[in-house]
């Protein structure tokens, strides 16, 4: 009996050893394994074993991943104050990198991300900055790419939510589009007027080269307005029968 109280820790013990050192490594992950510290290999999903002492991991989480690059203080190309932010998409292409070459890439690559913001935004007019905001989106994703690559950090792309202006500039800008809609209905007005009246020479000119053709729209024009009661009718003598007033006056004086 006491062989076999012995035997128990004896068995025990590297059973627990060993236990201890099996992890779990999730399908979105990767391991970082280190061997008395030095690198030697990354663990895959499944299940792994790290002997306690010897060796220690890091988790990586694989996924894409979204930071909300805050509100910065940017100066258009042109002196323009303003705050922009923007939202940027990333994921880690090389866990090994991620861990070895960067302290909490997290915070690197948005701190990356803040500072290129307001590089390119300073590189742009206030125009291009409302008008090719997409233009200054994918410059910001390739500059911070290229940057977080010897980190194993690929960014997939960065979106500009929201150009904040001044308030009197917001003023200036709302003046501006207001005269720009102002001069397209003058200038679309003026274009109607200028094809109703070419219409209405044509219309006079046939109706001057018919015979009676006036007289027949004089008729139709009164009986348009026969319909409501309510109107005044002031009757018109068409020139036509004032010709013939005219010639059979001309006969009888014959």
């Amino acid at each position: 009996m006491v062989e076999f109280n012995l035997l128990y820790p004896i068995i025990g013990i590297p059973i627990l050893f060993i236990l201890s050192g099996l992890k779990v490594v999730k399908e979105y992950e990767r391991g970082v394994k280190f061997t008395l510290g030095k690198f030697t290999g990354v663990m895959k999903p499944g299940l792994r074993l790290v002997i306690p002492i010897l060796q220690a991991w890091k988790r990586v989480d694989v996924r894409v991943k979204a930071i909300d690059v805050p509100d910065q203080d940017a100066i258009t190309k042109d002196n323009v104050s303003l705050k922009v932010n923007a939202v940027l998409y990333y994921k880690v292409s090389d866990a090994s990198k991620a861990i070895i070459e960067v302290e909490e890439f997290n915070y690197a690559v948005s701190q990356l991300a803040q500072t290129t913001m307001r590089d390119v935004v300073g590189e742009v007019t206030l125009d291009e900055l409302l008008s090719k905001r997409d233009a200054v989106s994918k410059r910001i994703r390739r500059i911070v790419d290229i940057a977080t690559d010897p980190w194993g950090i690929k960014v997939s792309s960065v979106e500009l939510k929201h150009v904040e202006l001044p308030e009197q500039l917001k003023r200036t800008i709302g003046k501006e589009a207001e005269a720009e809609r102002e001069k397209r209905a003058v200038i679309i007005k003026a274009q109607g007027e200028v094809i109703a009246a070419v219409n209405m020479a044509k219309a006079a000119k046939t109706l001057a080269s018919g015979p009676g053709a006036l007289h027949l729209r004089t008729l139709q024009t009164l009986n348009d307005l026969s319909s409501d009661k309510s109107n005044t009718v002031v009757l018109g003598v068409p020139l036509e029968i004032l010709r013939a007033f005219e010639s059979m006056t001309d006969k009888k004086k014959k």
